[in-house]
């Protein structure tokens, strides 16, 4: 498989998040005791997929991600990552743009 310019050009920070995600991910299964063959079944995909993921690869859909953390029992997690609740940098913007005075 061919990279695209569009991974080549992910900022180290996201490379590193997605590479620590499929440790994470690759060490949840192990300690569930599964093997990659079960979990590509239980999330309908390959098992060359599941290495991949596992790999932090960033051409392996969020979909796959979401449906492997499924299979995992980790997918509530998912609805926290961009929750407006933790956005330091938005609340720090919506406060300066509140006026200096209430009229």
């Amino acid at each position: 498989m061919k990279d695209s310019r569009s991974k080549a050009a992910l900022p180290l920070a996201v490379r590193h998040g997605l590479a620590k995600l499929g440790a994470d991910i690759s060490i949840a299964r192990r300690r569930r005791n599964l093997p990659i063959s079960v979990v590509a079944e239980r999330a309908f995909v390959g098992r060359n997929t599941i290495t991949r993921v596992e790999r932090g690869d960033p051409g392996v859909a969020l979909g796959t991600y979401a449906n492997v953390l499924f299979v995992l029992g980790l997918a509530e997690r998912l609805a926290d990552l961009a929750d407006p609740r933790t956005d330091e940098v938005g609340m720090a913007l919506d406060v300066e743009r509140l006026p200096l005075r209430a009229r």
